[in-house]
C-alpha cells in the first residue's frame, strides 16, 4: 500500500474545505438504521415512491441544490419497460407532469434534491469532483421493495460544476440510453435510463448543440471516488458512516467479524465479475477513473465508451485517450490500480494498527488477478461451449484470440460464426492455422459427456448475435440530431434488446463499417 499523501497531493491543492463541500448540510447523525423498505400503497398517480436515506448521511456528502428549470422541454423516449418494473405508471410519465420532472422543472413528491460529493484519479491524477451537472432526485422503492437511485443528468449547475453549465447535449444523452439499455439486454450489471427529455434551450460545446437531461436509474451512485473524497476531506467517523451505509445498502452484513474487509472483499469479487463480462463482449469503458467505479458492481457512466469491431486488445476509442491507458486490454489492470486506491480509504477501517491494516487491504486487492482470471476464463470457455474444466482450456483459447488479432476478425462476429457454423466472410476461417484449431477445439468438445446440442444452446447465450456497432449508434443519432428522426434509435434498440436471438432482422445491425483512414473516435461529451 503506498502512503496517502502520494496519492492526494494532487487533491489538496485545491483547497477545498468542508465548509465548501457541505459540512454545512450535516444532519444529526448517519441513520442508516432509517431505511425504508416497504412499498407504499398511497403513492403518486406515477407511481414515485420516495425514500432519501443517502441523505440521512453526514452532510460533507452532498449539497442540497433543486435542478435549474429549462425553457420548453419534450419527451424523446421512454423507457416504457422499465417504468413498469419499476412500479411506474408509463401513460402518466408520457405527460405533461411526467416531462416537467424528467426536465427537472418540477420535483416529484418526496424528492429531496441533492448534488453529491466524491472525487477521483482521472487518468491517474487525483482532484477533488462531484456532480457537477447531475442531481440525484432521490431513491425510488419498488413494489418488490428494491431501492433505486433516480438521477438527472444535465439538470443545470451545482456547487460542484467547476465552471461548466450543468448541462448536457442530446446526443451523449441518447449514446448513453442506448448503449445501457443494451449492455442490460447482454446480463452485464449496468446504471439504465429511464428517459430523455430535450430542453428546448442550446448547449455551447466545440459547436452549438440541442440541450437534454436523461433520467438514470442505479442500485446507488456510491463509487470508489465516494471513498476517496471522505478519506480525505472527512472525518474518520464519516468515512465509517459511509462504509456503514454502503454495507447495509448493498451487501446486507451487519455480523461480519470484520465488516469493513468484507465489504472491500465484496467489492474487489464485484469487479472482478463485471471487467470479465465487458471482456467477453468487447466493451471498453472508456474513461475507467475511480470516480466511474460503482462499488455496487454496475457500469456506470457511459461518455466516450464503445464495442469494438475488429479484435485488438490496444483499441482505444476515447479521443482523450492519448496513451491507451484505457484500452480494451487495460482494463483488468487499471480495475486492479481502482481498487487499490479504493482498499486505501478503508485503511483507517480496518484495524486500529496501521502495518496490520494496510496488509489486509493489500491481501484482499491482490485477490483480484486470480478472481478476474477465473471469471474471464469461466466467460469464454462458455463462448466456446466448453463443460468442465480441461488443462488446454486456456492455451485453446489464447490461440484462438491470436488469429483474431493476427488475421483482424470481428470479435462479435467471429463467435456468432463458430456458435451458428456461418462464414460471415471471415478470412480467418479459410486459413491453415485456424483449421488445426478448430480440429483441436472439436477434441476437446468431443471429450464433454454433454452433447453437442448442449454446448450449441451455451453458445447461444453466451455470444451476442448483435452488439450497439458504433456506425450504427453514430447513423441512430445523426438521424436524432439533425433531422429530429427518432425512429432509427428506437428500431436500434428494439433490436438490441434481444441480442441473442438469431434473427433475420438483425442482420442490418451485424455488417462491419466501411473501411476508414480516419479511426472511429468518441466523446466524453460534458
Amino acid at each position: 500500500m503506498e502512503a496517502k499523501s502520494n496519492h492526494l497531493k494532487d487533491g489538496r491543492d485545491q483547497n477545498y474545505t468542508k465548509a465548501d463541500l457541505g459540512h454545512d448540510n450535516t444532519k444529526a447523525g448517519c441513520d442508516t438504521d432509517n431505511i425504508k423498505t416497504g412499498w407504499d400503497p398511497n403513492n403518486t398517480e406515477a407511481g414515485w415512491n420516495f425514500d432519501n436515506s443517502y441523505a440521512r448521511l453526514p452532510g460533507v456528502f452532498y449539497f442540497r441544490v433543486d435542478p435549474m428549470p429549462v425553457r420548453s422541454p419534450s419527451l424523446v423516449v421512454l423507457n416504457h419497460s422499465l417504468a413498469r418494473s419499476l412500479g411506474l405508471d408509463p401513460e402518466v410519465l408520457s405527460g405533461s407532469e411526467g416531462v416537467e420532472i424528467f426536465a427537472g422543472n418540477r420535483l416529484p413528491e418526496g424528492a429531496e434534491p441533492i448534488a453529491q460529493a466524491y472525487a477521483g484519479h482521472q487518468f491517474g491524477y487525483f482532484t477533488m469532483l462531484g456532480d457537477g451537472r447531475a442531481l440525484l432526485l432521490g431513491e425510488h422503492i419498488s413494489p418488490s421493495g428494491q431501492r433505486f437511485d433516480i438521477q438527472l443528468k444535465g439538470s443545470g449547475r451545482t456547487p460542484y460544476s467547476r465552471g461548466g453549465d450543468g448541462r448536457a447535449a442530446l446526443g451523449p444523452m441518447l449514446r448513453e440510453y442506448i448503449i445501457s439499455e443494451a449492455m442490460h439486454a447482454l446480463g452485464i450489471p449496468t446504471t439504465r435510463s429511464l428517459a430523455v427529455v430535450k430542453t428546448g434551450e442550446p448547449v455551447f460545446r466545440r459547436t452549438v448543440l440541442p440541450g437534454a437531461v436523461l433520467t438514470r436509474v442505479a442500485s446507488s451512485h456510491i463509487r470508489v471516488g465516494t471513498f476517496q473524497f471522505a478519506f480525505e476531506w472527512g472525518s474518520t467517523e464519516e468515512l465509517r458512516a459511509l462504509a456503514d451505509y454502503t454495507l447495509q445498502r448493498h451487501f446486507c452484513c451487519s455480523d461480519s467479524e470484520n465488516p469493513y474487509l468484507f465489504l472491500l472483499n465484496e467489492v474487489v469479487r464485484r469487479q472482478a465479475s463485471l471487467i470479465a463480462k465487458w471482456q467477453s463482449v468487447g466493451f471498453i469503458h472508456g474513461v475507467m477513473n475511480t470516480d466511474n467505479m460503482a462499488v455496487s458492481g454496475e457500469t456506470i457512466d457511459y461518455g466516450p465508451c464503445a464495442f469494438m469491431d475488429v479484435y485488438d486488445p490496444v483499441t482505444v476509442f476515447s479521443s482523450i485517450d492519448t496513451y491507451g491507458r484505457y484500452a480494451y486490454g487495460n482494463q483488468p489492470t487499471i480495475a486492479a490500480w481502482n481498487l487499490t486506491r479504493f482498499a486505501e480509504t478503508l485503511v483507517p477501517l480496518l484495524d486500529s494498527d496501521k502495518a496490520k491494516a494496510e496488509a489486509m487491504a493489500h491481501e484482499a486487492v491482490s485477490k483480484f488477478g486470480e478472481l478476474y482470471h477465473s471469471y474471464w476464463l469461466s466467460t469464454m470457455r462458455s463462448k466456446l461451449g466448453m463443460f468442465g474444466q480441461e488443462p488446454q482450456d486456456e492455451e485453446l483459447i489464447g490461440e484462438l484470440l491470436e488469429l483474431m488479432h493476427e488475421y483482424r476478425a470481428d470479435f462479435t462476429n467471429t463467435f456468432r460464426a463458430l456458435t451458428y457454423d456461418e462464414d460471415l466472410n471471415i478470412d480467418m476461417f479459410a486459413t491453415d492455422e485456424f483449421r488445426k484449431w478448430r480440429e483441436l477445439w472439436q477434441q476437446r468438445l468431443s471429450k464433454q459427456t454433454e452433447p453437442r446440442s448442449e454446448s450449441f444452446i451455451l453458445m447461444k447465450r453466451s455470444n451476442p448475435v448483435i452488439i450497439p456497432r458504433n456506425h450504427r449508434v453514430e447513423e441512430a443519432l445523426e438521424a436524432a440530431e439533425k433531422n429530429g428522426d427518432y425512429t432509427v434509435m428506437e428500431r436500434l434498440v428494439s433490436a438490441l434488446s434481444t441480442p441473442y436471438e438469431h434473427s433475420a432482422d438483425k442482420e442490418y445491425y451485424s455488417t462491419l463499417p466501411e473501411p476508414s483512414d480516419c479511426p472511429y473516435q468518441t466523446f466524453c461529451g460534458t
